[in-house]
């Protein structure tokens, strides 16, 4: 196994290690047609539906109002790593963390090292390759990740985007794991290809068993994090922010 380095090039891997631990710890549904190439998992409130789509920007997630807390949706390109992702859905299903609008979803960049954008007003990874911004101007409030290892067509690796309304420890947990320093195990032969020059691999050799109950050993710990909590905390309004260009 492979073992990829900076992160964010390390292609989309397994979709399971996002879907599995939502339906088996999280007891998501499934409402997917099996005859058509996509998947869909509500949560059992039926406030957020997760959706996996060819035809659309990939991965999605769209969360129901809820009290004074608006509508929310994200957006993850195919490429983008599901460890990075599932960041977002384990914070997001964990009944123990609260919404705190206070959170600063820059800071964990920041903490790593992350540097002023040259063309941007956002945050980027110090190989210049990974990019976060804020966007507040004219009206607008969302935030906008991608990898681009050129500005050629093909140089964009993937994108992300989160609509201004979504709760900032999401947004956190995503830059979080983007900042990660960790490398990711891949498939050597799954990598994307336009990303090979700018990559480190390193090569380790792991026992089978390893392999195969990785994902079960994550489902597990995920649902053991519902023992003896019964309802989640209350969610706290996200105050509006302003701020230009």
């Amino acid at each position: 196994m492979d073992f990829v380095a900076p992160r964010y090039l390390a292609g989309g891997g397994d979709p399971a290690q996002i879907t599995v631990p939502l339906h088996r710890a999280g007891g998501w549904s499934h409402r997917h047609d099996p005859l058509m190439p996509r998947v869909i998992l509500i949560s059992p409130d039926q406030k957020t539906m997760l959706r996996i789509d060819p035809d659309q920007p990939w991965w999605s997630v769209r969360h129901a109002r809820i009290g004074d807390w608006p509508a929310w949706s994200m957006r993850f390109d195919a490429r983008t790593p599901v460890e990075i992702i599932a960041a977002v859905t384990d914070t997001l299903t964990d009944p123990a963390t609260a919404s705190d609008p206070s959170t600063d979803p820059y800071e964990p960049l920041r903490l790593a090292g992350w540097r002023d954008g040259h063309d941007h007003d956002g945050l980027t990874s110090p190989d210049g390759i990974a990019h976060v911004e804020h966007f507040t101007d004219s009206g607008s409030n969302c935030w906008f990740a991608r990898a681009l290892v050129s500005e050629d067509p093909e140089g964009l690796i993937w994108q992300a985007y989160f609509d201004g309304n979504t709760p900032p420890h999401l947004i956190a947990a995503f830059t979080r794991a983007l900042a990660d320093k960790a490398p990711l195990p891949r498939d050597p032969l799954r990598l994307p290809p336009s990303a090979s020059r700018c990559i480190r691999r390193t090569t380790h050799q792991l026992p089978a068993d390893a392999i195969a109950f990785a994902l079960d050993k994550r489902v597990a710990d995920l649902a053991a994090r519902h023992a003896g909590i019964t309802a989640p905390p209350p969610v706290t309004r996200l105050p509006k922010q302003r701020r230009s260009r």
